[in-house]
């Protein structure tokens, strides 16, 4: 019998044979013969006994109104739930039998806090799915076990981020634990607990059976209508072109009939690129093993909490009176050749790559070095870019929907993502905010990339277990989308080449939607980004003397960042003095055609019929803030300058509308083609009236105007506006002009003390002033009079937009919740995510955080509600005792009706006292 020690002490005396950069891949067998060493640990599997027909388990109906494709945990969750929502004319196809792809191995936890509060939420819909709500529906047990989930800590940043998902929990009603190490061994006393820091308990953490939970998912739908068929591949997509151009879902082919229906959804999981590229769409995931091991029975592990032992990156997973055992790896085998044929089948395990884990969990579970290893469970499962999953419609065909590349954690988030898909297809939208995992946050020049998927994918993979700090950026594929400000320009001596004008000045680069655009200025010099080296693994020559990666280590940290003073340097010299900000990365579009104006005005939330040259700042119908900048050319002209992180999405939604409504326009993407430049300050008049051939007081130039000027002998747009509360203009210039433009502003801005500044003031001057920001003040699921922003909506008027019924409703009835600004005197940082308490009792949490150095104060806002379900007034507001607990501490907070910065707008409008 094979022990975990000796596996141990084998490989490290093992000869390791060279591997080839970048992969271990095609050459792996794999096996679909079931082992005693290489098998799931699970009573009860799905797979087809010998013998039985292969043909389809049931007739193919001639059409549905959606079918899904994979009948693993989404797909299986995704049928439920559209059923469950009134869509019965649904079809659900598996090419093997239910799980038989990565399901059937998956490990099954569910662990219930995580640092998002969308995940927080879509993992208590899992939980109250599998435990409860199918139990009730059907009769049948899911298989679902609540022995609780342990996270170990053997630092203090481990504790303190375990200590942010604590306070997090406690918004939602999750109950957990910080334990000592001492009681931590009273709760698990085969724990080695000489080398923790603490740990965090979280009680109602629990394990799910995968054949259990899908086969009473798909009983639960078929009793409402649904048809499940397995045994029944699919061959082909068809799409049709409408009238419009616009490519749309057709039919599902298989080989035993065509299914007619305007909606798919890919659940394919390892498949999902194969299904996709059946219908011309890009998916952008890749397929990797993904290993654990099964030891034999462990006398005292019984009932024993999950274990997640991060900072060793292995978990342990109570099967019984045994452990599994994995986690995640720095050099993971990539599987390229992915097999039609693989269904219920596991690789043969490399123990070379999986040896690490093994170190950890004896570490952690002593007694596991004298335990024998029963059987080990090596499986392909599909991972993406950002460790996030796929879901949401395709923007290259309407009607296919994706819900997959979930990242070995379909089990677990396959409720509330299920749920969320079965909203998008029937309501054209999902519930909650649910950007972070949809297709459309990926750029189209991305999600076709295989360096991109492969080198994002591995460090998302690598860095799984590792801390999420605030201020983290990913290595891995860099520089994939360049301003003109941040490229190297030659002179005509090809021996004397200009350098990167914003890296050569220190610039520290943050990536954004594949952009590089300029988070903080370092005043040691340059510090570029390097091509990445997946962190020496594949024998992949690590990168050294790496300072853009030094510098990010430092800002591994829950306190006030090494940096903080240069941050505070670049805010103080905008709100005193003049900065300029590199915003290149916004998104740039054209709205035009005869039904342009029709189109904006059902778009957009402002009034935008406005006289030539005015500047319309406004909120999307689908509750996306961006700026809409508005002109007349020959006819109906819009300008939309949309920030650079949110563009990819926002075009596809308003391209969707227009074709939903069938407006007769077009949208034009110039994002490419020009740079945009932000001066901003108290001097930023004088600095900018020596460089533009127009006059830029108050009178000639009010704020929220625009016009076309000519800057150091080149045509740009200057756009009155600000994002940091002050007075300045916003400079769109066309790409070859950008730098002398850059130059002369520099030039002129010298005797002014101009600098640079970047993204990193930006969000602080932004909350200082109270200016919202995209996904984290607004996100799909706030309205724009929950978030203060009335007056972007033409309520007054008769003009229809889209939401206007819902807005007015609202109005009518009150708002039950309602975005607040905090401050706090403690100088601690604070970075969203902390929970809110009114007269003790919890009301929300913070959604964004910053230090407001103007005001020398933290700052956060987050959205409130009223614990007994009543309207939040202001009275409600000003009447409360506000606390705001951060790792466990409670600080007391001061609520603010009104910006704490410079409330009456002065600034903006250029009035200084």
């Amino acid at each position: 019998m094979a022990f975990l020690g000796s596996a141990v002490r084998r490989v490290v005396l093992a000869a390791r044979p060279p591997l080839s950069p970048l992969c271990r891949t095609s050459t792996r067998s794999y096996s679909t013969e079931q082992t005693k060493e290489k098998n799931v640990p699970y009573e009860k599997t799905l797979k087809q006994d010998e013998g039985v027909s292969s043909g389809p388990t049931k007739p193919l109906p001639r059409s549905a109104d959606a079918v899904v494709i994979g009948g693993g945990s989404l797909g299986c969750q995704t049928v439920y739930h559209l059923a469950k929502m009134g869509m019965t004319n649904v079809v659900l196809l598996e090419r093997d039998r239910l799980t038989a792809g990565t399901t059937w191995h998956t490990a099954g936890l569910l662990w219930q806090l995580r640092p998002s509060d969308v995940e927080v939420e879509l993992l208590a819909h899992t939980r109250n799915v599998i435990s409860k709500d199918l139990e009730e529906e059907t009769g049948l047990h899911t298989g679902w076990i609540q022995n609780g989930g342990l996270f170990i800590a053997s630092n203090k940043q481990r504790l303190d981020e375990y200590k942010r998902l604590m306070s997090l929990g406690k918004v939602y009603g999750i109950e957990s634990y910080v334990l000592s190490p001492a009681e931590t061994k009273d709760l698990y006393p085969l724990m080695n607990v000489d080398d923790l820091y603490g740990t965090l308990y979280v009680p109602k953490d629990g394990t799910m059976d995968p054949a259990g939970t899908c086969t009473t998912l798909t009983r639960a739908a078929s009793a409402r209508g649904a048809m499940v068929i397995e045994n029944c591949p699919v061959t082909g997509i068809q799409v049709r072109t409408d009238d419009l151009g616009v490519k749309r879902v057709k039919a599902v082919e298989t080989a035993h009939g065509t299914i007619e229906t305007p909606c798919v959804v890919n659940c394919a999981g390892v498949w999902a690129t194969k299904l996709g590229e059946m219908a011309g769409v890009k998916v952008p995931l890749i397929a990797m093993h993904h290993a654990y091991v099964v030891t034999e029975r462990i006398e005292g592990i019984q009932n024993m909490p999950n274990v997640r032992d991060h900072d060793a990156s292995v978990y342990l997973r109570l099967q019984g009176d045994a452990l599994s055992v994995g986690g995640y790896e720095q050099n993971p085998i990539f599987w390229d050749e992915v097999s039609d044929k693989f269904a219920f089948s596991l690789f043969d395990l490399d123990w070379d790559v999986f040896m690490q884990h093994i170190e950890g969990a004896i570490n952690r579970v002593p007694v596991l070095e004298q335990t024998g290893i029963k059987s080990t469970v090596c499986g392909p499962e599909s991972f993406t870019a950002d460790h996030k999953p796929l879901m949401g419609e395709a923007p290259e065909v309407r009607g296919f929907f994706l819900g997959c590349g979930f990242n070995s954690a379909g089990m677990m988030l396959g409720g509330g993502c299920g749920r969320e898909l079965a909203h998008w297809i029937i309501r054209g939208r999902p519930e909650k905010d649910m950007y972070g995992y949809d297709i459309r946050r990926f750029h189209n020049s991305l999600t076709d990339n295989a360096r991109w998927i492969r080198e994002r994918s591995h460090e998302s993979y690598a860095k799984n277990y590792s801390v999420v700090f605030p201020f983290d950026e990913p290595l891995a594929s860099r520089n994939m989308r360049k301003d003109p400000f941040h490229q190297v320009y030659e002179k005509f001596d090809l021996f004397d080449p200009f350098k990167d004008v914003l890296t050569e000045q220190g610039c520290v680069f943050q990536e954004r939607h594949g952009w590089e655009r300029p988070g903080w200025f370092n005043k040691d010099g340059p510090a570029p980004v390097k091509d990445y080296d997946y962190y020496g693994a594949y024998e992949t020559k690590k990168n050294v003397n790496y300072k853009y990666n030094e510098l990010l280590g430092k800002e591994y940290t829950f306190d006030f960042p090494p940096h903080h003073d240069v941050i505070k340097s670049e805010c103080l010299s905008c709100r005193h003095g003049v900065a300029v900000f590199d915003m290149s990365y916004f998104g740039k579009f054209y709205l035009t055609g005869p039904d342009a104006k029709k189109a904006a005005d059902w778009l957009f939330t402002a009034d935008v019929n406005k006289k030539p040259g005015q500047c319309v700042i406004t909120l999307f119908s689908h509750l996306i803030t961006h700026f809409l900048l508005f002109s007349r050319a020959s006819g109906d002209a819009y300008y939309l300058a949309i920030g650079g992180g949110v563009a990819e999405h926002n075009w596809n939604h308003i391209r969707t509308v227009l074709q939903d409504q069938g407006f007769h326009c077009h949208l034009t993407d110039f994002s490419e083609d020009m740079g945009m430049i932000s001066i901003q300050g108290p001097k930023s008049r004088a600095v900018l009236q020596e460089v533009l051939d127009t006059d830029l007081s108050n009178e000639a130039f009010p704020f929220s105007t625009h016009k076309v000027v000519n800057a150091a002998g080149h045509q740009v747009r200057a756009m009155r506006l600000s994002f940091v509360g002050e007075l300045g203009w916003e400079l769109h210039i066309p790409k070859d002009s950008c730098l002398p433009v850059y130059n002369a502003v520099m030039a002129a801005g010298a005797k002014h003390g101009i600098i640079n500044s970047g993204y990193r003031a930006i969000d602080s001057l932004s909350i200082e002033k109270g200016y919202r920001h995209w996904h984290a003040d607004l996100r799909p699921d706030d309205t724009p009079l929950e978030a203060g922003l009335a007056f972007t909506c033409k309520l007054k008027g008769s003009i229809p937009f889209q939401g206007r019924d819902m807005l007015e409703k609202q109005k009518k009835e009150g708002l039950k919740r309602k975005i607040v600004c905090f401050t706090i005197d403690e100088k601690v940082p604070m970075f969203g995510l902390e929970a809110i308490f009114r007269n003790g009792v919890p009301v929300g949490h913070l959604r964004r955080s910053d230090y407001g150095f103007f005001i020398d104060k933290t700052i956060g806002y987050g959205y409130i509600r009223n614990p007994d379900g009543g309207v939040v007034s202001a009275d409600f507001i000003k009447t409360g005792e506000f606390t705001l607990e951060r790792m466990g501490v409670t600080y007391k907070a001061k609520a603010h009706i009104r910006s704490p910065f410079d409330p009456e707008n002065n600034r903006v409008k250029g009035i200084y006292a």
